[in-house]
């Protein structure tokens, strides 16, 4: 029987049965509560604007959301939001699903830091940001009733939440501190890292090969 929190009720297909299980065995409980944390908060502001989204597709983008901050998932090379769309869209293609279904949950993933843009896209790419700013920016909080919130946190609860995600968030970033060129990662490195320097977008323009 499918679980339901604050009248959301949870994808229990195989899909999302075995996304559950990937997450919780490679991320820890603060990354895997907010990850659920984030599809609930996404499916009430869904239904609050009247979108029309399918609820397993959103459930697997917010569930990888953050795999890229985990020690099993994070690399080197590229923004950690990257690492989770990768995943995601790998394991969309062992399930049967391709295409455009796919790249939606990549997308998704990809910008869920990226202010305004995914707001403006398909429903399931808007919500998974819906989520993430409601749980980590309380952007939107009041959108969601005293009652909804005291069930979603009851079910996975957020003790400590901002100390708590700011540290995983240095420690999944500051191996790639050149990944937060332009994006509100670097921020966090600004507050959290000692001797990180901000990349900064005129002084690549200006000592760019171009003469002029």
């Amino acid at each position: 029987m499918s679980e339901t929190i604050a009248g959301v009720s949870i994808p229990d297909s195989a899909l999302a049965r075995e996304a559950t299980e990937l997450v919780r065995d490679a991320a820890s409980s603060l990354l895997f509560d907010h990850s659920r944390r984030v599809f609930v908060w996404g499916a009430l502001r869904g239904r609050e604007q009247g979108l029309r989204f399918d609820p397993e597709l959103l459930y697997v983008g917010a569930m990888f959301h953050d795999l890229g901050l985990t020690e099993r998932f994070r690399r080197t090379d590229q923004r950690f939001e990257i690492d989770g769309a990768d995943e995601a869209r790998r394991f969309l293609h062992t399930h049967g699903i391709t295409g455009e279904a796919a790249d939606r949950v990549w997308t998704a993933i990809a910008l869920h830091t990226t202010p305004e843009i995914p707001l403006h896209m398909a429903p399931e790419i808007a919500l998974v940001t819906r989520g993430v700013e409601l749980d980590v920016l309380g952007i939107g909080y009041h959108t969601v009733s005293d009652e909804q919130r005291t069930a979603v946190t009851e079910a996975h609860p957020r003790p400590d939440f901002k100390n708590r995600i700011l540290a995983a968030f240095t420690k999944g970033i500051e191996e790639r501190p050149e990944t937060t060129f332009g994006n509100v990662k670097a921020d966090v490195l600004g507050h959290y890292a000692p001797g990180f320097v901000r990349g900064d977008f005129v002084a690549v323009i200006k000592n760019s090969a171009w003469p002029e």
